[in-house]
C-alpha cells in the first residue's frame, strides 16, 4: 500500500465518521423540529402525497435484516422514489442507535425505524451544518460510483 492509498483510505474513513455525526445531529434537530416521518408506509405515503417536503431519506437495516425480502423491495421502491425527486438516499447500519437518538415512540406500538424521512415545511426550512455535511457525503460517494452511500451509527 501506497502512502497516498493510507491517507485516502484515512481520510474517507474520517469523512465517513463525519458524515455518520452529522446524520446523527440532523435526526435529533429535525425530530426537534416536528420535520422527520418515521416509518416504511408512513414515508411511501409522504413520497406520494408531499415528495418536495422531502430532504432526505435514511434507510436503516442491520445484517439480519438484509435476509428480509418484504423490507428490501419496500427499500427498493423508497429508492427509486427518491431517485425521481432527487432525493438524497443514505443506507444506515445501527439501528439501535437511531432508536437511542429518536427515543420511545410516543405512541404505544413500537416505531417501524426501517425508514426515516427528513422533511421540511413550507413555512420553515430546516437548513442545517449537519444536512450539508451528508449531503456533501451522499454527493461524494456519487461521484465515486457509490450510488448508495452506507454509513454505520455506532452505539454510545
Amino acid at each position: 500500500m501506497t502512502l497516498e492509498e493510507l491517507v485516502g483510505s484515512d481520510t474517507s474513513h474520517n469523512k465517513m465518521d463525519s458524515a455518520s455525526d452529522a446524520l446523527e445531529a440532523l435526526v435529533v434537530a429535525a425530530q426537534r423540529q416536528d420535520c422527520l416521518t418515521v416509518g416504511v408506509l408512513e414515508s411511501a405515503q409522504l413520497m406520494n402525497v408531499a415528495p418536495d417536503s422531502v430532504l432526505l431519506c435514511v434507510l436503516a437495516a442491520d445484517a439480519e435484516d438484509e435476509g428480509d425480502v418484504a423490507l428490501q423491495i419496500h427499500f427498493t421502491l423508497l429508492r427509486a422514489f427518491c431517485c425521481d425527486q432527487g432525493v438524497d438516499v443514505v443506507r444506515v447500519a445501527g439501528l439501535g442507535r437511531l432508536g437511542q437518538l429518536l427515543g420511545p415512540s410516543p405512541r404505544d406500538p413500537p416505531r417501524d425505524l426501517h425508514c426515516v424521512l427528513v422533511t421540511t415545511s413550507p413555512c420553515r426550512t430546516l437548513c442545517s451544518d449537519a444536512l450539508r455535511r451528508v449531503s456533501s457525503y451522499c454527493e461524494e460517494s456519487r461521484g465515486n460510483n457509490q450510488w448508495e452511500p452506507r454509513l454505520a451509527l455506532s452505539q454510545r
